[in-house]
């Protein structure tokens, strides 16, 4: 993909090359930049533009480590299951091991991240109507952002939601009001590796023109 747009080539850059990090180094990150990560986060679209999303950036070593031990024992309770699927599309067995060693690792580190980011929605009027699918459709656009802008920054940055199966708990530790959700956690740092390609399905592959089957040219 090719423009002469400088502008439009760094934001493409910063698309393709937005990839999981999951070893994060423990070295703190200044506030204004993680101002700068939660700020791109609020110029992602907003259902009706209610802006309800709500932000926690947790420092504390305490919450953390708090954080950290529900995050493992939800590993526990899933990594069985991880294991037992098949390599994710156009992937082998050995990068879907080193993909896992990677969520072990983070999983194993959370707590040490220097920041996580937990992202909440206040009054989602979309469960109140029963409209499950359209939960999160104001949180999770603003994570991207916050995604992207973290790796502007030279952050590493992933989304998970592990957290939520044990949501009570977590809301517990974090004293959430009750009409106050958590859909993810960012884990925010400088990456001890590098940033590189996202790979994914090809383009072909995964869309039809007009109706579904129809190939898509």
């Amino acid at each position: 993909m090719e423009s002469n747009s400088p502008s439009e080539l760094a934001l493409f850059d910063a698309i393709f090359t937005t990839r999981a990090m999951r070893r994060l180094k423990p070295d703190p990150i200044p506030d204004d930049l993680i101002g700068k990560v939660i700020e791109a986060g609020l110029c992602a679209p907003s259902g009706g533009d209610v802006q309800h999303w709500r932000f926690i950036v947790v420092k504390d070593a305490r919450i953390k480590l708090r954080l950290q031990v529900l995050y493992k024992r939800a590993f526990d309770d899933v990594i069985q299951r991880y294991r037992a699927n098949p390599p994710p599309p156009g992937k082998t067995l050995a990068q879907k091991n080193r993909m896992l060693a990677a969520v072990e690792y983070l999983t194993d580190h959370f707590h040490e991240a220097p920041v996580l980011i937990v992202c909440c929605l206040l009054d989602d009027l979309s469960k109140k109507l029963g409209l499950e699918k359209m939960s999160g459709a104001s949180v999770y656009p603003a994570v991207q952002n916050m995604l992207l802008a973290a790796r502007a920054l030279g952050l590493g940055a992933t989304l998970t939601t592990r957290h939520l199966i044990y949501e009570a708990e977590v809301n517990e530790i974090l004293q959430l009001p009750a009409n106050a959700e958590t859909f993810a956690i960012v884990p925010l740092g400088y990456p001890m590796g590098r940033f590189g390609p996202v790979s994914r399905t090809p383009v072909e592959e995964v869309t039809f023109l007009d109706r579904w089957g129809a190939e898509y040219r």
